[in-house]
């Protein structure tokens, strides 16, 4: 044992062992989390990402643009764009980003994107509304106002935004002031998500991401100021030098500014995949026990701190349209999250980005080069997706309903697949055996029905309607917890 870890464990004797018997007030165990934290996806789609294959090219993408165009009762839209330059580099980092502090970089992307934007919004059908709008990365405010807004522009005239659309944008607070939030929020974006990850300065030393307690705080304060209708913030537990009594401090933190949505992430350690994570100590992380006291504690005090458990690691306040969707039955899941909205057609726009239209998934080409290349042959960069069979949009439909902590009806899952339920999915049915003898689930005649303490399981649930699991070629998954 490092010297750190000895001493994260000392620091961890300071704040009392996560009470098991009081989880928020749901009766969750130690033992039980143990007995059912298995590595396993996030089901942000089914099929997961890492089953896309590189035969999905631009002309079976173009032909499913075609087919949606032509459906009478197409989708409404959700529009994802990929910026992926930082200046710095966050060292847990596993998304696709370009470490540069040349701003004329973002310029000639952003040229490109709109090249891009131009050639797929024609293929999409008239009269198709768009709901949604995310820019992530990288760090989309490394391109300036003149930029986004120039972006921006070029989404409304190629797409018909709703009244109220939500416009999000993920925001490094190192690169923004007031004067950056009030421009934000000029150009129609009304939901932030903050990167906050830990306060502790031992922390963001260790993964190299340094931003005092006081930027973050004025970066809150003037998306407040600037009208922004709902702030995010992510956390991740599983960092190096983390304890249950350093993390404790920065919920203290995070509690009293009380942004509307926090997620909480697990910090999955994957080096061989993951270039920058080389540069993290692999001995300064928490033991799989101390990992697994950090996120009960920080748990149980989010939800006595007043916030919604929705799901996986995201939590909301109570009147937080989430929490609201949560108690309705109307909560969706797609490669952003959790959302509000009802099944959307995704396009996504960018380097690496994945769109979801009807019945097929496609994926960018994931360097800056290549996407350049395609687009100066007058070819959408596609590098991979997948045409989705009938037994994946079943099976795909099963596991988002469990995942959103829906009640799965039978008779409307035979209604809209054309099958016989308990008949099609009887080996499904038994192996959820030991999650309804933990009273987790509740398998039924007519309907399956996630129980409140098994919303914390339901990635759990989904693997056992995931008929890729355990073939060749899968990725590498975090634990479910």
């Amino acid at each position: 044992m490092s010297a750190h870890s000895a001493q994260s464990r000392a620091a961890s004797a300071s704040v009392a062992e996560p009470d098991v018997g009081r989880f928020g007030g749901l009766e969750i165990s130690e033992a039980l989390i143990r007995r059912f934290d298995n590595a396993g996806p996030r089901y942000t789609s089914y099929p997961t990402a890492d089953r896309f294959v590189p035969e999905f090219d631009e002309a079976t993408y173009r032909r499913h643009l075609a087919e949606r165009a032509e459906t009478a009762a197409a989708a409404p839209l959700s529009i994802y764009a990929h910026l992926p330059f930082c200046e710095s580099l966050c060292y847990f980092c596993a998304c696709n980003k370009v470490i540069t502090r040349e701003h004329g970089r973002a310029a000639e992307y952003l040229d490109y994107l709109l090249r891009e934007i131009a050639m797929v919004a024609p293929q999409l059908g008239s009269n198709r509304s768009t709901a949604q709008l995310h820019l992530g990365g990288g760090t989309p405010t490394f391109f300036s106002m003149t930029e986004l807004g120039r972006l921006v522009d070029a989404l409304h005239r190629h797409f018909a935004f709703v009244p109220g659309a939500e416009m999000g944008i993920e925001i490094d607070p190192r690169t923004v002031t007031a004067n950056t939030l009030s421009s934000l929020a000029s150009l129609g974006f009304n939901r932030t998500s903050f990167g906050v990850q830990d306060f502790d300065p031992a922390v963001q030393q260790a993964v190299n991401r340094i931003q005092p307690l006081d930027m973050v705080e004025r970066a809150l304060a003037a998306s407040r100021d600037a009208g922004f209708e709902s702030i995010n913030v992510d956390l991740i537990y599983g960092l190096p030098r983390q304890s249950v009594a350093s993390f404790d401090r920065t919920l203290d933190e995070v509690v009293r500014l009380a942004p509307d949505r926090i997620a909480l992430y697990n910090y999955a350690h994957l080096p061989h995949r993951f270039k920058a994570q080389r540069l993290i100590d692999a001995s300064e992380l928490p033991l799989a026990e101390d990992r697994l006291h950090i996120f009960m504690h920080a748990t149980r005090r989010l939800l006595d701190a007043g916030y919604v458990y929705i799901g996986l690691d995201h939590f909301a306040k109570p009147d937080d349209e989430l929490s609201r969707a949560l108690r309705d039955g109307t909560l969706h899941r797609n490669f952003q999250g959790y959302t509000t909205k009802a099944e959307c057609d995704l396009v996504g726009f960018g380097v690496s980005a994945i769109g979801k239209i009807g019945r097929a998934y496609c994926q960018s080409t994931r360097s800056v080069k290549s996407y350049y290349e395609h687009l100066n042959a007058q070819r959408l960069p596609v590098e991979r997706g997948l045409t989705l069979s009938p037994d994946d949009l079943l099976r795909r439909d099963v596991i988002m309903t469990l995942m959103c902590s829906v009640p799965l009806s039978f008779r409307a899952i035979e209604a809209r697949h054309g099958i016989e339920f308990a008949r099609y999915f009887a080996q499904e049915i038994a192996a959820l055996g030991p999650l309804a003898q933990a009273e987790l689930i509740e398998v039924g005649d007519d309907a399956i029905r996630v129980l409140p303490k098994g919303r914390l399981f339901v990635r759990a649930m989904a693997m056992t309607f995931d008929k890729y699991l355990g073939r060749p070629g899968a990725a590498s998954y975090s634990k479910l917890i």
